[in-house]
């Protein structure tokens, strides 16, 4: 069973749906028993750095992510679920993330020809290709909608990129931690198969 993080910050309803695709078992939950209980568990995010933590907080959500990420047991985050994993963000000055990764939460700058945020399809590289982009061909496209990135400290964690006005690491693995930048509940054929490789992770 994949418990997915009520923390009223989330893209959720559209995250169910696309497990629900996959045929798999999920629940919206924030209670601490349950997800315990959970095989996996996932922390989605749309909105602001500050008021996702704030959230957590609030319901204690973060105790049941440490606690989660501890057991061993897989963990995804998705867009904004990535980037509360770090410890800060430039979009909240002073507000503390989760800080189970380290790395930078950056304002994609502007440019000529960039919008921020930025939204639509990007294709992804893979430096060092993790367990989600198996079976996925190397400049697959995916979807982003987002106006931070993140600069991993260590490269060894970074499973795929893309480029958007700047070097994005879009997504990462270390350990049982998985976490995305871009939707793959919004990407198509390509994203319900990084959420079938999760979920049989």
């Amino acid at each position: 069973m994949i418990a997915i993080l009520d923390y009223d910050a989330g893209n959720i309803k559209s995250v169910e749906k696309a497990f629900k695709i996959l045929g798999e078992e999920t629940i919206l939950t924030r209670d601490f028993s349950v997800i315990k209980k959970a095989d996996r568990l996932v922390l989605p995010g749309v909105g602001s750095f500050a008021a996702a933590m704030e959230n957590l907080k609030k319901y204690e959500c973060d105790k049941a992510i440490y606690d989660f990420v501890d057991s061993g047991k897989p963990f995804l985050g998705i867009c904004l679920g990535l980037q509360l994993l770090f410890d800060s963000s430039e979009e909240s000055k002073g507000v503390e993330g989760l800080g189970l990764l380290k790395g930078e939460i950056k304002r994609i700058p502007d440019g000529e020809g960039i919008k921020v945020p930025h939204i639509g399809w990007n294709s992804l590289d893979f430096p060092n290709k993790g367990r989600l982009f198996e079976g996925i061909d190397e400049g697959a496209f995916v979807y982003f909608v987002h106006s931070y990135y993140l600069q991993a400290n260590d490269s060894s964690i970074v499973t795929a990129t893309t480029d958007y006005g700047c070097h994005i690491h879009a997504s990462v693995q270390k350990d049982n931690i998985y976490a995305c930048q871009f939707h793959p509940e919004k990407s198509s054929t390509v994203g319900l198969k990084i959420l079938k490789n999760f979920a049989t992770q």
